[in-house]
C-alpha cells in the first residue's frame, strides 16, 4: 500500500524543526510527515529515519531552480558543505546573504518562501516516487552535470556546477579572478574572490574572523616575487593555500590577474586574451606543482573569469577560458576540469561547448 501523501502544513512545520536542529540532530525527533514522505521516496538502504529524511531533503532541494532559491535552502537546512553542525542562527545569516537582505527580513519573508518551496517539491516526489530522479551528488557538494565534448580527437568530460563557488567540494584547485594588484575584495561582497576569501577564513564560535590566511599568503607571494605595492602583468597567476576550504577538499586557490583597474574609477577592464592567458597559466601552475601534494593535485575548477565587475559577457569569458582548456586537453593532459556558474543561462552556455563556441555576435545556429 502506498504511503499517504503528507499534509503541506505539517511538512512546513517539520521543515522549521529541521532548520532549527540541523541534519546532525535529527535522530529521536518526531517528524512523521517527513518520515512518511521519505518512506515513499527514499530507498530503504538509507538506514536510520534521520538519514532517510536527510536524503529526501537533499533530493527535494536538488529539484529547486539553481541559483538563490536552491542555495538559500541548502544553507537554511544545513545541506551546504560545512553547515551540517552549524548553529541555526549562523545558517540563517548565510542564507540571508544569498538574498542580500537582513537576517530579520529573511526570517519573515524569504525563509517562509524557501521552506514552502521545499515542501512543495517533497509533495511532488511523494505523489510520484517512481518518477523521482536520483540525486546526483557531485564533487561540488551538490548536484552537477557532465558535459562531454571533443578535444584533440578524443572525447573528454567536463563537470559543470551550478551553485556559488564556496559550495565546491573535493575539487583540488579553484581559479579565482583578481585585479593586477592581487588586492582581495572585502569578504562581505558577492564576487567569486570575495566568496572564496570569506569561505577560507577561520571563524570563532561567535562568527568573528580569527584568521584570513588567503589574504596573508597573497601578500607573502607578492613580497617574495618583488611585486608588493605594484601591478603584475595581466595573465599572472599566484598560487596560495585554501584555508578553511581545505575541510571541503579544496586544496589550492589560483589567483588569476585579469582585471585592469580603470584610472580614476572603481571599474575594471578585462580583455579576453588576458583571460585565455591566465587560464593557460593556471593549468601550467597545476602541472608544476601537482606532484608536490599527496595525493597529487588532479582537478581544477574555472569560474567565468572577468564576467563580474570586469564586464565580459558570459559567452565571451567562456570562449576565452575554453580556448586554453581545450588546447591543454588536446595535448593529452589528464586533468579533471570543472566549471562553476551561478545561473541556468550561464550553465546552458557551458553545455553548448560540444556544439562549438562562437563569437558573441555570431547568432547562426550551431552545426
Amino acid at each position: 500500500m502506498a504511503a499517504p501523501v503528507p499534509d503541506p502544513a505539517s511538512l512546513v512545520s517539520e521543515l522549521k524543526e529541521v532548520r532549527r536542529a540541523g541534519p546532525v540532530r535529527l535522530r529521536g525527533r518526531a517528524l512523521p510527515a517527513l518520515e512518511s514522505a521519505a518512506d515513499a521516496v527514499v530507498p530503504s538502504t538509507a538506514g536510520t529515519a534521520g538519514a532517510a529524511v536527510e536524503s529526501l531533503l537533499r533530493l527535494a532541494v536538488s529539484q529547486l531552480d539553481a541559483g538563490t532559491l536552491r542555495t538559500a535552502a541548502e544553507y537554511t537546512l544545513g545541506l551546504a558543505p560545512g553547515t551540517r553542525d552549524r548553529p541555526a542562527s549562523e545558517r540563517r545569516a548565510r542564507a540571508a546573504e544569498v538574498y542580500r537582505v537582513s537576517v530579520e527580513r529573511f526570517r519573515k519573508d524569504h525563509e517562509v518562501v524557501v521552506l514552502e518551496q521545499v515542501a512543495e517539491h517533497i509533495l511532488r516526489l511523494a505523489a510520484a516516487p517512481a518518477a523521482a530522479p536520483a540525486p546526483t551528488a557531485g564533487p561540488g557538494g551538490g548536484t552537477h552535470r557532465t558535459v562531454r565534448c571533443p578535444a584533440g580527437g578524443r572525447q573528454v568530460e567536463l563537470t559543470l556546477h551550478v551553485h556559488p563557488v564556496d559550495l565546491l567540494r573535493e575539487v583540488d584547485v579553484v581559479v579565482s579572478p583578481s585585479n593586477l594588484h592581487f588586492a582581495l575584495p572585502e569578504p562581505y561582497k558577492s564576487s567569486v574572490a570575495a566568496s572564496l576569501r570569506r569561505a577560507s577564513a577561520r571563524h570563532g564560535v561567535t562568527g568573528d574572523v580569527l584568521a584570513d590566511p588567503v589574504q596573508d599568503e597573497l601578500r607573502a607571494w607578492a613580497a617574495e616575487h618583488g611585486v608588493a605595492g605594484r601591478a603584475v602583468r595581466p595573465g599572472t597567476v599566484a598560487a596560495t593555500g585554501s584555508g578553511a576550504l581545505a575541510e571541503q577538499g579544496v586544496r589550492r586557490i589560483y589567483h588569476a590577474a585579469v582585471a585592469v583597474p580603470r584610472a580614476g574609477t572603481n571599474d575594471y577592464d578585462v580583455l579576453p586574451t588576458d583571460v585565455t592567458r591566465a587560464a593557460a597559466r593556471a593549468l601550467a601552475v597545476l602541472a608544476e606543482e601537482h606532484r608536490r601534494f599527496d595525493p597529487p593535485l588532479r582537478s581544477i575548477c574555472f569560474p567565468l573569469l572577468g564576467s563580474g565587475r570586469g564586464g565580459l559577457p558570459h559567452e565571451v569569458s567562456l570562449a576565452a577560458v575554453w580556448a586554453a582548456v581545450e588546447a591543454e586537453l588536446a595535448r593529452g593532459a589528464q586533468w579533471e576540469v570543472h566549471f562553476v556558474v551561478r545561473t541556468p543561462e550561464a550553465a546552458a552556455l557551458v553545455e553548448r561547448i560540444p556544439a562549438g563556441l562562437r563569437p558573441a555576435h555570431d547568432r547562426r545556429p550551431a552545426g
